[in-house]
């Protein structure tokens, strides 16, 4: 049987509630859902933290931001502090919507996300890139955390709610220089009372007949989903793992195997020097040519997975973010799920008030909204980057046959005068 709340007897009829979850450590429990499911979540929703969830052609949506806006992070530059005793690096963000310029690093970032992933319990906020990379360089490592945050404000800018967010806001219009400001702003953010449970009440979803979603329906077209991350983060990781070789033999192996090519051309030539005839020298000078011509080819292919394997293996690590975010998400979901189903059965066995399971099922479905709705947003962004991501990796593989091609047609073109 369920456990009896404190102080109810046991026969009384309201006493049966739809049991608590006891592992504490739960996404269910720790996000605030359950609290938020079976109605214990309370606080007052300003206009400002309202959530619109609509019906869009393709099910439930996060209402469009209005005013969408993008921001770009520029060159970072080493600054110090305690009069240079400390430096660090601080990016240069310039918002489209306000045309504002701001520094900030990496620690800033670091505490947006940190108040975000607590804040939003069912919107998969983007992962940051690595803190400290096992760069070569410091230039190269900076410059790939640089595009690493580049993907991961995109994708900020590009969410409907997180974009709206005022902890964003502040990130992103605070004055760098003031000081007060940014602690006012980041102290408001962390007293935030509209987290975890409380985040629930402030989304408003479609109201009127029809709008009430199909249960069954829901589950499976969750259950779908959870497979397709799955099969993603698989295939994500196989690609990911592919890129990464190709790059290494292009860098190591192809080069090296080009500038053979290119020696062995190169003695050729200087064998062929020996032989001092007048009209043999426009031979060997082609023979040289085409030696250098291979050598250069070599080149081409180690500075090639700059161009397309790393930018598709940047775009790989910002999605293996979001799908290490999603069983969580998809717990929350579950959970409250399993508390409909528990309550339709306590008001069948006459334990539960028809309008008590009535309120969990009016919650579940707030829930299933913000689900759907933020499924739908990850597969629209997912569509729109995948694409942009093959064509320019597809035009700068075409480019870079184009430029080995063009280096064997000036080599053949040599011979043309001997």
């Amino acid at each position: 049987g369920h456990p009896h709340p404190p102080g109810g007897g046991g026969a009384a009829k309201s006493s049966a509630t739809v049991s608590r979850n006891l592992n504490r450590f739960s996404t269910f429990v720790k996000s605030g859902g359950e609290a938020f499911v079976l109605g214990e979540a309370s606080g007052f929703v300003k206009d400002g933290d309202k959530l619109c969830v609509v019906l869009g052609p393709r099910g439930p949506e996060w209402q469009e931001n209005p005013y969408p806006f993008q921001c770009s992070i520029e060159d970072p530059t080493k600054q110090t502090k305690f009069k240079g005793m400390k430096s660090y690096i601080a990016y240069k963000l310039v918002s489209s919507h306000t045309g504002q310029q701001v520094h900030r690093r990496y620690k800033h970032f670091d505490w947006l996300y940190g108040r975000l992933a607590e804040k939003f319990p069912v919107i998969s906020v983007p992962h940051l890139p690595e803190k400290q990379a096992t760069g070569r360089f410091e230039e190269d490592f900076i410059s790939k955390r640089r595009k690493g945050l580049a993907w991961w404000m995109d994708h900020m800018c590009s969410h409907p709610v997180l974009a709206q967010c005022d902890a964003f806001q502040h990130f992103l219009t605070c004055p760098s220089t003031d000081e007060k400001a940014w602690k006012q702003g980041k102290r408001k953010a962390e007293k935030d009372e509209m987290v975890g449970a409380n985040f629930f009440l402030t989304i408003s979803v479609p109201t009127g007949p029809g709008a009430s979603l199909d249960l069954q329906e829901v589950e499976s077209q969750v259950d779908g989903f959870k497979a397709f991350t799955k099969k993603m983060d698989e295939s994500a990781l196989q690609l990911n793992h592919t890129a990464n070789e190709f790059a290494r033999k292009q860098v190591t192996g192809f080069k090296k195997e080009y500038q053979k090519v290119g020696h062995s051309f190169k003695c050729l030539s200087q064998a062929f020097e020996l032989d001092q005839q007048a009209f043999s020298a426009s031979l060997n000078q082609a023979i040289a040519f085409t030696a250098e011509a291979y050598d250069a080819i070599g080149d081409l292919f180690a500075d090639q997975p700059r161009q397309d394997l790393d930018p598709v293996m940047d775009l790989l690590a910002l999605y293996q973010g979001h799908l290490a975010n999603f069983p969580d998400i998809i717990h929350v979901q579950k959970g409250a799920l399993t508390k409909v189903k528990e309550s339709k059965r306590h008001v069948e066995e006459g334990k539960m008030e028809l309008q008590k399971a009535e309120g969990i099922q009016e919650r579940c479905n707030i829930i299933s909204f913000a689900t759907l709705a933020e499924i739908n947003h990850f597969h629209k962004i997912r569509v729109r980057d995948f694409k942009s991501q093959m064509q320019h990796f597809l035009q700068q593989q075409i480019l870079f046959f184009q430029k080995v091609t063009q280096k064997l047609e000036e080599a053949l073109h040599k011979y043309d005068s001997v």
